[in-house]
């Protein structure tokens, strides 16, 4: 089976009890905690910042955090994210005056850089900056709210991005971000993803009194992905 890993995202977890939150879904077998970090500019919305992942961090979090930048301009906050311990940084070309020098900057601090493409966002940002991404990310709803329903338009995006990763050769993770479900799973793993984004999928199943929701849909997922 492939090398599958699921990213929860901590927009659809509880806040009051955060750390708690990504513990549970880490210990139910999710591989990577992702942020979505949005400012009120770039997207229709305010999130979280660099203190709320150093928090992570300080709790005990040792897993990858994948920082998801829905923010304009990106370069000012890459060395904080950076600092505060993410693993992976990606943002949106569109969100960058100068995406090379963005990449190269998120390496230059240590971590794992990524370009992320909107369902309108052309592919072609890729064609000169292959050498430094780590993660490509496809979104499969339009940023900026948790919630929305998977865009099925995502589907022919993956299977091109897959072939375009596989005839370079590289390590390039394919992560989807948006209306992913145990139900779906499988099919977008069928067109190329790796890498499963899910928050309302994950945090916003099952009853809170119920302390193994998370071990059920992860479960599932992972259930679901050894049939592909």
């Amino acid at each position: 089976m492939a090398n599958y890993q699921i990213a929860p995202s901590i927009l659809s977890a509880d806040f009051a009890k955060l750390g708690d939150e990504v513990d549970n879904v880490l210990a139910a077998g999710a591989d990577i905690v992702h942020f979505d970090v949005m400012d009120n500019h770039y997207v229709p919305n305010l999130t979280i910042g660099p203190l709320i992942c150093e928090a992570l961090r300080k709790h005990g979090v040792t897993a990858p955090i994948d920082v998801h930048m829905m923010v304009k301009p990106v370069d000012r906050i890459i060395p904080d994210f950076a600092a505060a311990g993410a693993t992976y940084i990606t943002f949106h070309p569109e969100a960058s005056e100068h995406i090379d020098r963005s990449l190269q900057l998120i390496r230059e601090q240590g971590c794992k850089s990524g370009l992320v493409f909107n369902p309108g966002t052309p592919l072609s940002y890729l064609d000169y900056v292959l050498d430094k991404v780590d993660m490509i990310l496809i979104m499969s709803v339009n940023p900026g709210f948790g919630g929305q329903s998977f865009i099925p338009s995502a589907m022919e995006k993956l299977k091109i991005c897959r072939r375009l990763i596989d005839d370079s050769g590289r390590d390039i993770r394919l992560e989807i971000d948006g209306g992913v479900k145990a139900d779906n799973i499988a099919e977008i793993a069928a067109a190329g993803a790796d890498t499963f984004v899910a928050g309302s999928g994950i945090f916003g199943k099952g009853r809170d009194d119920d302390p193994n929701r998370y071990d059920t849909i992860i479960g599932q997922m992972r259930a679901a992905l050894a049939q592909v």
